[in-house]
């Protein structure tokens, strides 16, 4: 069992590596991608504040299909190039929304979501899936939320690949 006990306050480059060290400490020998997945999104679903929802979709046959999360039900599919889980996806590259309602062909799970950060996770040069966050906050992520998340799944990403 891993006591995680993350940094508090304000200093948020402290508590991601706090998260990263947990999250490779709970996937640590832990062949299966899929348990992986959920006891990460369950472990950022605990310590990032404000958060409505936190969780991966994974790349099946292209196109993202939902994984382990914490939160509100949620769309199953997202077509590539689709919201913002969809455009991270066709992209590569992260995507940090501060108002949801002003991205265009935003899909909306949950009326409560107003921002959304979403991190590509990357394997080998394959594209794995994303892992997806959303808050009831607007503007809600920053740089370095999206620099933490982003190192994060980097770091982990061969344990998600299954």
């Amino acid at each position: 069992m891993y006591d995680f006990s993350p940094a508090t306050g304000s200093d948020k480059p402290a508590l991601y590596a706090d998260l990263l060290a947990a999250a490779r400490a709970l996937t640590e020998g832990e062949p299966d991608a899929i348990a992986n997945m959920a006891n990460v999104a369950a472990l950022i679903w605990q310590y990032v504040p404000d958060l409505n929802w936190a969780g991966f979709y994974r790349l099946v046959d292209e196109v993202l299909v939902l994984g382990p999360f914490q939160g509100k039900p949620a769309c199953i599919r997202i077509a590539l190039g689709s919201g913002v889980c969809g455009t991270a996806a066709a992209t590569r590259q992260v995507q940090r929304v501060e108002d949801v309602h002003a991205f265009p062909g935003h899909i909306a799970c949950d009326a409560a979501s107003a921002s959304e950060l979403v991190v590509p996770v990357i394997h080998k040069g394959a594209l794995i899936g994303v892992l997806d966050l959303d808050s009831p906050r607007p503007a809600r992520f920053d740089e370095a939320d999206a620099a933490g998340l982003g190192s994060l799944c980097a770091a982990i990403a061969p344990a998600l690949a299954g």
